[in-house]
């Protein structure tokens, strides 16, 4: 997959520099993943969260912050639209963002 906006990972993890690791794995996992459909990220990540308008959200750092991406599956393309705490999150409508 093509991940668009690592830049926003990067701002984050210097705000918050516990995260930065979990966010440079999921990154390069991201980056080597062929993802096909939502069914095949739940098998690789149990704990995201499917949501509308092919919306993910991956919980990072045993749920610590929240990562929301939007994917093209037929483009191959992961775009990065929110990474934030939970207060942050919860501040967010997950379906706009």
């Amino acid at each position: 997959m093509r991940v668009v906006a690592k830049r926003t990972l990067r701002e984050f993890w210097t705000r918050f520099p516990d995260s930065e690791d979990a966010l440079k794995f999921w990154y390069a996992e991201a980056a080597t993943a062929c993802w096909q459909s939502p069914a095949e990220i739940k098998t690789q990540h149990r704990n995201a969260s499917i949501i509308k308008d092919s919306r993910v959200v991956f919980n990072i750092c045993g749920n610590k912050y929240r990562l929301v991406v939007k994917i093209s599956y037929k483009n191959g393309v992961v775009l990065i639209r929110f990474i934030g705490t939970h207060k942050e999150y919860d501040a967010i409508d997950v379906e706009v963002v």
